[in-house]
């Protein structure tokens, strides 16, 4: 891609024009001379007589011809070239040819030396490329200065119609169509290459230039020119944004027609004065305060001996320094004080070598308040080379260094605890990495994942929550080394890179540091509570290379302590690792099972009424896997494994049909079975359509009512206490029988259980199991039974095992007995065989 230099207003012609000339003498055929210029590829023929330039013909004079007429090529060029020759001198500024190419509307002009003799040709194109245009080419479209009604001839016109229209319009160029959608393009350079070659009945689409080469309408006009050097052309059509339709064409003519070529001699006029006046006098001096005056930027004029001359009211806005406190003065009152000799020394030094100096610098406000500017120093010389004056150009950009050091927090540091977010975590991370591979030394990273967060912001609310994570923060940098990194990732979850172990123990010392930190109560609207931590490591390169690997491997050990009591840490180790691969195996195999049914049963447990008769009441389903690999997999293991992989809805869905089906087969079979309790998720408890799946399976199995009842938890009702009621209202309008289960281990308030339209309470198995062995608990089950009664709830006794439990229980009021003693979890038709009668 080829680019041009800018080139000063007032350099000769000379530099610029093309030395070599083509000539021919007035006698010449036409048809030769179209032949010449096509070969040596120039745009211009200058027709000498006798050493004297007498005429100048050009490829736009080829439209002129008759085409039709091939006698009309042997006519010699004396009678159709252009004369006399406009010329210029050889030291002629580049300006003034500019200005006689838009005053006279020429394009080419004779170079001559002071006796008259050419020496070579200068073009428009040549002025205006090396006119510095590629800052305004660069912010113009192509849509701006294309010629947007371009001239699209049929392939089937002859070369003589064609020089016809485009002599008519005016144009230098025609889009010719090819036929079946292909275009192509002709010129005036075109045409002078066809004179010798091509008769006048030609058709365009045998002589048009193919492929068209096309840019789009947004594109910047500095593509397009270099598109157009790049591939030795004059000219591109334009398509629309859709590349379907030809819209315009771009020549260089419209290039250089659009470039403002005034404002560029304006411009270099202007500077031109500016340099004058800061070399000539005090009067040109004052002349430029008075341009200079309305500038947003301060400006500041010394003299060679660096006393103040001159300052604009810019200066005086940004400094508080009036210009009779500065005038004579040296600009070192300025001085912030920030900066040592060697700066300014440096700073001096360049500006004697290069003649300018630009960069940051701090200066001190009259108030003594310091800001940040952007200055520029130019040295000005006379006409000699000496330095008559310094010219200091500054702008205070102290608010927009905030505002970038602003954005830069924003885009890498926590808003909340302002520690380093995610983004700059994993730099510092790669770099601790980095640093540990050079000096083969360990480093460890800590997950770190706060316990029972949730209950802070759902109790006290999130303001409490973010006070909460903020006193977190502290109290774990207080605790680290100043060279390690702790960020946060969001939520409740840190991360601390701990670089430059030399021993693996000290991880460790540092991991109990924290969780006894974390551990330590927080004081929060009035309330002293104590929260935990669980924490997974990992070390480089032990366990990990890759920064992600490090943070997974972490994270992983980290859902291990979770997993393993909380409030503690642990390491992660390959036999994690295979855990976890484990842990993916049997999310494959589950998923498959949820999606065949194969592999996936319900086993049934009696519940019967406490008493003498201990009557079948009901049943609770129970889901059971069994898999040709993984063997029988455990409920804890694969209900945990479907809420922590997002199978748990699928898998509650499917698990309830195979309920529903159950009981119409032993209904089809003649049996009466009593209702049986399912066991509803927290996903699906809260789904839109819940009661409509319910409602659907009574209809499709044909079910009477009340066969269906559930138990749900109270943590599920935590939340939304409200809407859980309207879901629970809707299930009681059922006839289903509602339960809660493992009562007395959640979180829920009492004074809203009245308000739940359930009718069982189920009190958990820790409660039953320590019957005789813990007054405790022989206490909580007198009051949860008693309320119980006071509400008119059942109250079922679950995890009843051994005979002294039960006859324990026959002092409180329990209606219903669910454990080993009365009954385990048998398949369905072994509890049809063993409970169900016909």
């Amino acid at each position: 891609m080829n680019h041009f230099d800018s080139t000063p207003a007032d350099m000769p012609v000379e530099r610029l024009m093309h030395k070599g000339l083509l000539t021919c003498s007035p006698n010449t055929p036409l048809y030769e001379v179209a032949q010449r210029m096509a070969t040596r590829q120039f745009s211009s023929m200058l027709v000498i007589n006798k050493g004297i330039a007498v005429g100048i013909w050009t490829e736009h004079d080829s439209l002129r011809l008759d085409f039709n007429d091939p006698t009309s090529l042997q006519i010699p060029i004396s009678q159709v070239m252009s004369s006399p020759v406009s010329c210029v001198n050889l030291a002629a500024p580049i300006s003034e040819v500019a200005q006689r190419f838009t005053h006279e509307g020429r394009r080419h002009f004779l170079v001559t030396d002071d006796h008259g003799q050419p020496q070579g040709i200068i073009s428009q194109t040549d002025v205006a490329l090396k006119q510095g245009l590629e800052l305004y080419l660069s912010l113009r479209t192509v849509e701006e200065t294309m010629h947007k009604d371009p001239l699209l001839l049929p392939g089937t016109l002859t070369l003589g119609q064609t020089a016809a229209f485009m002599l008519e319009q005016q144009q230098d160029a025609a889009i010719v169509s090819c036929g079946g959608g292909e275009f192509g393009i002709i010129t005036e350079r075109d045409m002078v290459r066809f004179v010798a070659h091509h008769p006048g009945n030609t058709p365009l689409s045998a002589l048009a230039s193919r492929p068209l080469l096309t840019v789009a309408p947004q594109d910047s006009l500095l593509r397009a020119r270099d598109m157009l050097i790049d591939h030795q052309l004059r000219h591109l059509a334009v398509k629309d944004k859709d590349n379907r339709r030809i819209v315009g064409l771009l020549g260089f003519r419209n290039i250089l027609d659009g470039a403002e070529q005034r404002y560029q001699l304006e411009l270099h006029q202007a500077i031109a004065q500016r340099d004058n006046a800061m070399q000539h006098s005090r009067l040109n001096l004052q002349l430029a305060e008075r341009v200079i005056e309305a500038s947003l930027e301060g400006v500041m004029i010394t003299n060679a001996n660096s006393e103040i001359e001159f300052v604009n009211p810019a200066f005086t806005h940004t400094t508080g320094y009036s210009a009779d406190e500065v005038l004579g003065k040296k600009p070192a009152l300025l001085s912030s004080g920030r900066h040592d000799s060697a700066f300014y020394q440096e700073m001096w030094r360049t500006i004697l070598k290069n003649g300018y100096w630009r960069g940051e610098i701090w200066n001190r406000h009259k108030s003594g308040q310091l800001y940040l500017e952007l200055l520029t120093i130019t040295a000005i010389r006379n006409n000699t080379g000496d330095i008559t004056h310094f010219a200091a150009l500054f702008t205070d950009i102290t608010h927009i260094r905030e505002n970038e050091d602003q954005i830069r927090k924003l885009a890498y540091y926590d808003a909340l605890t302002q520690l380093p977010n995610r983004r700059l975590l994993g730099d510092r991370l790669e770099q601790a990495i980095k640093h540990a591979h050079r000096h083969k030394e360990r480093l460890a990273v800590l997950f770190i994942d706060l316990d029972h967060f949730k209950q802070v912001n759902d109790s006290l609310g999130h303001a409490a929550g973010d006070e909460l994570l903020l006193g977190v923060s502290r109290r774990m940098n207080a605790r680290l080394r100043e060279d390690d990194t702790l960020a946060r990732l969001g939520g409740d979850e840190f991360i601390a890179v701990l670089p430059d172990l030399t021993d693996p123990d000290e991880v460790t010392r540092v991991a109990r540091r924290l969780i006894e930190a974390i551990g330590e109560p927080f004081q929060l609207k009035n309330q002293s509570f104590r929260i935990g931590c669980s924490m997974g490591i990992s070390f480089y390169p032990d366990d990990a290379t890759e920064p992600e690997q490090l943070l997974h491997h972490a994270d992983a050990a980290m859902y291990r302590a979770k997993q393993e009591g909380r409030n503690t840490y642990r390491l992660y180790s390959m036999q994690l690792d295979a855990h976890e691969h484990r842990w993916l195996a049997m999310e494959t195999a589950l998923r498959n099972a949820i999606d065949s049914g194969e592999g996936l049963s319900l086993h049934y447990q009696p519940l019967f009424a406490c008493g003498s008769t201990q009557q079948l009441i009901s049943m609770e389903a129970l889901a059971r896997w069994h898999h040709p690999e993984l063997g029988h997999v455990s409920p804890v293991d694969f209900i945990a494994l479907a809420e922590r992989s997002g199978l748990i809805l699928p898998l509650s869905q499917c698990l309830m049909t195979m309920v529903a089906a159950q009981l119409r087969h032993w209904i089809d079979a003649g049996l009466s079975p009593v209702p049986v309790a399912v066991n509803l998720s927290a996903q699906q408890f809260w789904q839109h359509d819940l009661i409509v799946q319910i409602r659907t399976l009574y209809e499709k199995y044909q079910l009477p009512a009340g066969l269906l009842s559930f138990e749900l938890t109270e943590s599920m009702l935590l939340d939304k206490q409200q809407q859980a009621i309207k879901v629970l209202q809707e299930l009681r309008q059922l006839g289903c029988q509602v339960a809660m289960d493992d009562f007395g281990t959640g979180y829920s308030s009492l004074s809203y259980l009245h308000q739940l339209p359930i009718t069982t309470l189920k009190i958990d198995r820790s409660f039953i199991q320590q019957l005789g062995e813990n007054e405790g608990s022989e206490a909580i089950l007198a009051a949860i039974t008693g309320m119980a009664n006071g509400l008119k709830l059942t109250v079922v006794a679950e995890g009843v095992e051994t005979q002294a439990q039960l006859e324990a229980l026959q002092k409180h009021h329990v209606d219903l007995i669910q454990g080993y003693l009365t009954g385990r979890p048998t398949p369905a038709d072994d509890f049809a065989a063993l409970y169900l009668i016909k």
